[in-house]
């Protein structure tokens, strides 16, 4: 019996089938097609599994494209939320704003869990926006000690995702640049004029006249200069802990 060519996984079936039927009245050649139908059989499994395979394959694709459109997304996030590029002296300069305002705890991430007073939280999801009463009332939070509101309009306008460290650094910056003090500590280090341009920023920083735009206490020219020299010296030389 001359067989057709088939094209595709349910002329198989049909075709199958009718030799099938037309082996029950062909007597001596029934071992012949039942072997036919057997080989019919395995082509259509091997097609079954060729499909399979190819929707497995399409959905690994569909997958991993998926995957790498979210970590592009989050790239973009994070570009987005970290706008200001950390160099020694910008960095020597938010450990010095650390050091004036009483978070820099030698230099490890628990300042970035600093209360108005010294006390500290754990949830760096958010601003804690707790009061705490001392010598004053604040509440101020983190390595900046950022009050809420100044957190608020800084986290929305840099599309912050949270109270982060890495965060908290790119409000800092963003406040330096807005008092008009960040171009002159890239060009010329920590100056007079700087501080002087961060004092209504920051009450530990002085003024040119040396005191508190706010009247509370402050650290002298000369103390914060030193403060900050030295960890210059040590970011560029790698010796930071």
């Amino acid at each position: 019996m001359a067989l057709p060519f088939l094209w595709s996984v349910p002329g198989l079936l049909r075709q199958t089938t009718t030799l099938i039927r037309s082996s029950k009245t062909s007597g001596p050649k029934i071992l012949g097609i039942g072997a036919l139908s057997v080989g019919l059989m395995m082509t259509l499994g091997t097609g079954i599994q060729a499909e399979r395979s190819e929707e497995r394959v399409d959905q690994a694709q569909t997958v991993d494209d998926a995957l790498r459109r979210q970590e592009q997304k989050e790239r973009t996030d994070d570009l987005e939320a970290t706008p200001y590029t950390i160099t020694p002296e910008r960095r020597a300069l938010l450990n010095t704003i650390r050091y004036a305002e009483g978070t820099w705890k030698d230099g490890r991430d628990l300042g970035y869990r600093t209360l108005y007073g010294g006390g500290l939280f754990q949830d760096l999801s958010r601003h804690p926006e707790r009061v705490v009463v001392k010598r004053y009332s604040s509440a101020a939070a983190g390595a900046y000690q950022f009050l809420p509101s100044t957190w608020q309009e800084t986290a929305r306008k840099l599309k912050l995702p949270s109270f982060a460290p890495k965060h908290q650094d790119q409000a800092a910056l963003h406040l330096v640049k807005k008092r008009g003090a960040l171009q002159e500590v890239d060009r010329n280090g920590l100056t007079r004029a700087a501080m002087n341009r961060l004092a209504p920023e920051w009450a530990s920083f002085p003024t040119h006249a040396g005191r508190s735009a706010y009247g509370q206490p402050v650290k002298s020219h000369s103390e914060l200069l030193a403060f900050y020299r030295s960890n210059l010296s040590e970011l560029r030389n790698g010796t930071e802990s």
